[in-house]
């Protein structure tokens, strides 16, 4: 399976997956357009550690290296081991690493326990109004 830095080309793809994701998932409100998520994908591409995987890309993680916190982590295929790959890829070099998820998004939570992201007991309100717990990884 194809890994790989983004580049702008790829927030179309990337764009699709999240669109999808939010039109597929009951809990999750609508509050950006498609151009307005396709804007911020482009911006994450410019400005963050951003990962692809496929050809064409069927998933992508966005990691602000900075703070060393995973800010999106979508695949247009759930259960196939790709958010394990893309993961692993960002592991590499590394002993810490943060993400935030939807409280309601308990299948992602499982993954997340499974490669190894230890829930902190942290929650918050996100920017969409639904709450988040936050995972922690370390080595």
């Amino acid at each position: 399976m194809q890994l790989r830095l983004a580049d702008l080309t790829d927030a179309s793809a990337c764009s699709k997956i999240v669109n999808e994701w939010i039109d597929n998932t009951n809990w999750m409100p609508r509050l950006h357009s498609p151009e307005e998520i396709m804007k911020m994908i482009r911006l994450g591409i410019d400005e963050r550690e951003f990962w692809v995987i496929g050809d064409p890309v069927i998933g992508y993680l966005s990691l602000n290296p900075n703070v060393r916190q995973i800010m999106g982590l979508y695949v247009a295929v759930p259960g196939e081991g790709l958010g394990k790959l893309l993961l692993n890829q960002v592991k590499v070099g590394r002993n810490y690493l943060k993400l935030w998820s939807h409280s309601a998004n308990t299948a992602a939570h499982k993954s997340y326990l499974r490669e190894g992201f230890e829930l902190t007991g942290n929650i918050k309100i996100g920017h969409d109004g639904l709450e988040e717990k936050c995972f922690e990884w370390r080595t």
